[in-house]
């Protein structure tokens, strides 16, 4: 079979242990999957979304409810920027307990983190558009964890919503940020990441004279893996799109103040959870980005996994990194139920 440029992509092969479904977790395939499908359609909304405080709640629902496949439309976009979450955490755990990040691969691991944070802005920023009753805590209380940034909070907030409170010169620049910012910056990432995967040599394996299994799949094997998987998250996306709807709320009447029900995101619930604890500076921004600070920065603070550990799950050389991983998911995990448990 004559390679098409879709096959070029791949290399020409890579070994068969490694590209097992229990190993990898299809994880960096679907979410290149459901990124594209979040960028086109969302590039499908734009016809019909206005960013003005006024009309963006009304034209979600034109969309939703006027708009043929309005709904399924934005159904489809919901879910995909949902599960893309959940695809890239999975990625991340793959990469962390099968050591992945060892030499030469730790910048490319640095690239990753990097699309992980533009993912969870692009999400956090797609939430705020809909500019209604359900997405108070992002437009309050999110946007005031900035004012707690000693020295420079207040600089960074009004840069943020474009003024003294959150308003028109809010939505706008949020929308700015989600159609063209963040987009752009994920999109450079992704293919600065993928082109990293290749140049460091693949997927991260052992060297050939201590492989168990020398076997290898052909790219053409390996292109027909990812179609069948991307037909698997295509057939789930359509069944979520069309039974479960993304969520919807009357517009928000007077100001954005924040009510006392009011919830973030799924994936800042745990942010939220923390601020209950103490100083919203500490719990709200400190915590966090020490946290995703050290995860980016471990690779290059600490002992790595050797090569001849590589390729499979839980090397010994990476075994600190894997309980410090477990340690900070498990503790999100606990603080994201504490707050529904909470809010039910």
């Amino acid at each position: 079979m004559r390679p098409s440029f879709f096959h070029h992509l791949h290399p020409p092969t890579i070994p068969s242990p490694q590209a097992r479904l229990r190993y990898t977790l299809a994880a960096g395939g679907l979410s290149f999957f459901l990124l594209l499908v979040v960028i086109v359609s969302g590039a499908l909304e734009m016809f019909y979304y206005v960013p003005t405080p006024e009309q963006a709640p009304l034209s979600i629902q034109t969309i939703t409810y006027l708009v043929p496949f309005g709904g399924w439309v934005r159904n489809l976009h919901y879910w995909s920027a949902q599960l893309l979450v959940v695809s890239a955490c999975l990625h991340l755990l793959r990469v962390v307990f099968t050591g992945g990040y060892a030499p030469p691969r730790r910048f490319n691991f640095l690239i990753g983190m990097g699309i992980l944070l533009m993912i969870l802005f692009l999400d956090f920023t797609g939430y705020a558009l809909r500019w209604d009753e359900g997405v108070r805590w992002a437009l309050v209380a999110g946007t005031n964890l900035v004012r707690t940034i000693p020295q420079i909070g207040d600089w960074l907030y009004r840069l943020a919503v474009g003024g003294n409170e959150p308003g028109a010169a809010t939505l706008v620049r949020f929308y700015a940020w989600h159609i063209f910012g963040l987009t752009l910056v994920i999109a450079i990432l992704t293919a600065w990441h993928i082109f990293r995967v290749r140049r460091d040599g693949g997927i991260a394996v052992p060297p050939p004279e201590l492989r168990g299994d020398p076997s290898r799949i052909s790219r053409f094997e390996l292109a027909r893996r990812e179609g069948l998987a991307a037909i698997l998250a295509s057939a789930t996306l359509i069944g979520l799109a069309a039974w479960v709807p993304a969520p919807i709320a009357p517009p928000i009447q007077g100001e954005a103040g924040l009510a006392v029900d009011s919830l973030a995101p799924w994936f800042f619930l745990w942010v939220q959870q923390m601020l209950k604890s103490g100083d919203p500076f500490i719990f709200g921004i400190l915590i966090p980005a020490g946290i995703f600070l050290l995860l980016a920065s471990y690779p290059y603070l600490f002992k790595s996994p050797q090569a001849a550990e590589l390729g499979r799950w839980f090397p010994r050389g990476g075994r600190a990194f894997q309980v410090f991983f477990a340690f900070v998911a498990a503790g999100i995990i606990i603080l994201t139920i504490l707050a529904l448990a909470g809010a039910s």
